[in-house]
């Protein structure tokens, strides 16, 4: 079995606002929304033998957060993406091959 030698990062989005906000997740154009006063971790897992993040247009960087009124979008620089809250639980499980959430054995 072979473990995942990759890195990976997280990114906490809040919506303290009183209106539901718009998380847009790119490169794969996925949509959650996020209810007022809720947060969600965006994770990202970077497969690459030097934990480099390839795709990223500002340096090495694992996340591109661009704002907008009510929506966000949110460019994750890995191999794939997944949601979580706080605690970890996962929201909308997404099933994205390769992912090490779903799959440890990448």
């Amino acid at each position: 079995m072979e473990m995942f030698a990759g890195r990976t990062a997280r990114l906490v989005v809040s919506n303290d606002d009183e209106m539901p906000l718009e998380l847009m997740l790119e490169p794969w154009g996925d949509v959650h929304r996020i209810l007022p006063k809720e947060t969600c971790v965006v994770i990202t897992h970077s497969s690459a033998e030097d934990g480099s993040w390839p795709g990223t247009q500002l340096g090495d960087e694992p996340f591109q957060v661009d704002h907008r009124r009510n929506s966000v979008t949110v460019w994750a620089n890995g191999h794939c993406f997944h949601l979580s809250d706080r605690r970890g639980n996962e929201i909308d499980p997404y099933i994205y091959g390769g992912c090490p959430a779903q799959n440890p054995a990448t």
